[in-house]
């Protein structure tokens, strides 16, 4: 048996389908976490609805205008962290990890937002059993699914950060950012979902 042959076995067990393992389970874990945030906007949708008690006008309660300044925040990290990941597949390493540490910086900052709106949601009297707009379910449904994504971007900020930290001027694994890519991107879209369902409609 040669050395190629007897290579072929491993190749097969680190790829399928010309995707690579780690890819393929990212692309798993991206999946059924969309199912699972489907399923809370699923059930958000069906409670509001469903409700007796008057549902709160979102206007009245948040500053649209912050919220959608957080939005555009988050929009901008996906960009800059698209550019990164062309970066490092172009071997540009200078500019991957500029990009990546631009793009931490902004999820940082998306979190600070958050900390913000959170803050000002408690201080009028939101609490996961009740709020002075209406329905209790409100606040409950807006720290379950807030929070929920919060928690991503703070993971995502981490994996971030990790691999800003695993690279050098003259070293990067290609792989590695867009693995750390995709998993921001999948945040960034299901924020938007949030966004729309959530605070406009």
């Amino acid at each position: 048996m040669t050395h190629a042959d007897a290579s072929a076995p491993l190749d097969l067990e680190q790829s399928s389908f010309n995707v690579s393992w780690q890819k393929a389970m990212m692309w798993m874990f991206i999946i059924t976490d969309a199912l699972l945030f489907s399923g809370y906007l699923a059930s958000y949708m069906f409670t509001r609805l469903a409700s007796d008690v008057g549902w709160p006008d979102q206007a009245s309660v948040f500053s649209m205008n912050f919220i959608t300044l957080m939005t555009f925040t988050l929009i901008t990290s996906s960009a800059t962290m698209a550019c990164a990941v062309k970066a490092a597949t172009d071997k540009d390493h200078k500019a991957a990890r500029k990009y990546l540490l631009l793009t931490t910086l902004i999820g940082l900052a998306f979190l600070g937002m958050q900390a913000i709106e959170w803050s000002h949601f408690i201080g009028d009297g939101a609490r996961l059993t009740g709020n002075p707009w209406g329905a209790p379910a409100f606040s409950a449904y807006f720290f379950m699914m807030t929070g929920f994504h919060g928690t991503h971007v703070l993971i995502g900020v981490i994996i971030l950060l990790i691999t800003f930290l695993h690279t050098t001027p003259v070293r990067i694994d290609a792989g590695k950012v867009e693995l750390a890519g995709l998993y921001w991107h999948f945040v960034d879209l299901v924020w938007v979902f949030i966004f729309g369902c959530f605070y406009l409609l």
